[in-house]
């Protein structure tokens, strides 16, 4: 399996951690990513608020050199993706649109090829059985919420590789590593990412909310696939010292699970650090 990497701007900066964890665990699992070259950002939350056309020609010219490549692109961040898959989507089907697209970013676009998370490409392309041979280290009992956030799997005309009320990809992976999965209400919330500058005490609110939850189903850390969820359930938890629940990204969980070295440099870049519960559980 090959495919075009749209790495985006968290990854090359505050979500590093993800990034490294992607690439190691998909040259693993057989998956080759090329970098796309010269990529930019997606206009991921901003840019489509404010223009339509920009919006478009942001997602639209990072499309176009991808399709350069001959390859689907694979996703890691969930707003990233969406900007990606509507300007796909709104192209592919409308071949004016398509024509203004192209004049304005100034390269041939003909949406040929499909952008696609990191989530379904694991999830849904590795076979089951072929990751559990792969285990050195099972992981234990441990007690994960799936936390999918409130675009990853949305809305479903766009995106449909999984449920979009009660998504599962992510759930069946874990599981398969030997994790104990939890099912919890609070897989699609809103975490108020997008809010975490402008109106924080909603953001610290809506945190609190799906902190609440996920503790409540009986889980020791949350897993999720997006840089923006990530960072916002980390520093917004409330203080509460060894208390806060450990945030990981499945990818983490996936290289630990089947060996891969360096797997504790990620971890060590967490805000909320989750050594001491692996530790716990002989990780």
């Amino acid at each position: 399996m090959k495919y075009a990497y749209y790495p985006g701007c968290s990854l090359e900066s505050t979500a590093k951690e993800y990034d490294l964890s992607v690439r190691a665990v998909c040259f693993n699992l057989g998956i080759e990513l090329t970098e796309l070259p010269d990529w930019s950002c997606c206009g991921a939350s901003s840019g489509h608020s404010t223009s339509y056309w920009l919006a478009h020609a942001l997602a639209g010219r990072n499309l176009a050199l991808a399709e350069r490549t001959g390859l689907d692109i694979a996703v890691a961040c969930p707003a990233c993706y969406i900007r990606l898959r509507t300007t796909y989507g709104e192209m592919k089907d409308d071949p004016e649109q398509r024509e203004e697209l192209v004049n304005l970013i100034g390269m041939p676009y003909e949406a040929r090829y499909n952008p696609r998370h990191v989530l379904d490409i694991i999830g849904n392309d590795i076979d089951r059985e072929s990751l559990k041979e792969r285990l050195a280290k099972p992981l234990g009992g441990l007690k994960l919420a799936c936390y999918y956030g409130c675009y990853l799997v949305r809305p479903p005309q766009l995106v449909a590789f999984d449920d979009p009320e009660n998504p599962k990809s992510m759930d069946i992976l874990l599981d398969a590593l030997g994790a104990e999965v939890k099912d919890w209400s609070g897989k699609v919330d809103c975490c108020g990412s997008s809010l975490s500058l402008s109106k924080r005490e909603i953001a610290s609110q809506l945190v609190a909310e799906i902190i609440e939850m996920a503790r409540k189903a009986g889980a020791q850390a949350i897993v999720t696939a997006c840089p923006l969820c990530h960072s916002n359930l980390e520093t917004r938890q409330a203080a509460r010292g060894q208390n806060r629940l450990p945030i990981f990204y499945f990818t983490e969980l996936i290289g630990l699970a089947i060996g891969i070295a360096g797997t504790r440099s990620w971890l060590k870049k967490h805000m909320v650090s989750p050594l001491s519960l692996l530790a716990s559980h002989g990780l």
